[in-house]
């Protein structure tokens, strides 16, 4: 393809036909979704992708325009044992076969591996990157070995003085009737 490919503004029949090829690596601000999922957004975090127009064979046995999309990017994502931050690594690998209409990707979808979408002269590619990522991101981030001196216990050792120390609300009562006996 000779002219520049915009991923936002992608025509999905003329990239794939065309074998074409289109990466970038782009800081995570331009991400919104991802950004809000973040423990903090670093000015210098970068996300890479890169996706290859190619041919599939799709479920019903019929060769379909298709993408194949790579991404990859560690996310700082908060810890729900510890609550630090976590590190998490994303590594996106798919393939997206494109049929021209929302019923025969709906027929499909279920039978195929892939994933099954409608083709599109105006397709935002770096919204279906953020879906993917989205997607991979995991729902309890936490890290395989907490960092040493994590609280374990929702009662520290002085809990069981307070509580021992503390008078029991009756005890005056309990006075009170033993001295009328």
């Amino acid at each position: 393809m000779s002219k520049t490919l915009n991923p936002r503004h992608l025509n999905v029949a003329a990239f794939t036909q065309a074998k074409a090829e289109i990466s970038g690596e782009e800081l995570l601000q331009k991400y919104e979704r991802i950004a809000q999922d973040l423990r903090a957004l670093e000015p210098d975090l970068t996300l890479k992708w890169q996706a290859q127009g190619e041919s599939r064979t799709a479920a019903d046995g019929s060769v379909r325009p298709a993408i194949h999309l790579c991404v990859q990017v560690d996310l700082p994502l908060t810890c729900q044992r510890c609550m630090e931050t976590v590190v998490t690594p994303i590594d996106v690998d798919r393939h997206f076969i494109f049929v021209p209409d929302e019923d025969t990707a709906a027929l499909l979808d279920d039978e195929s591996e892939d994933d099954v979408l409608e083709v599109s002269t105006d397709f935002n590619l770096q919204g279906l990157i953020e879906d993917e990522v989205l997607m991979a991101m995991p729902l309890v981030p936490s890290h395989d070995s907490c960092p040493a001196g994590m609280v374990n216990s929702a009662q520290t050792a002085d809990f069981e003085d307070a509580a021992e120390e503390k008078p029991h609300p009756f005890a005056a009562l309990a006075a009170l009737k033993s001295k009328k006996s």
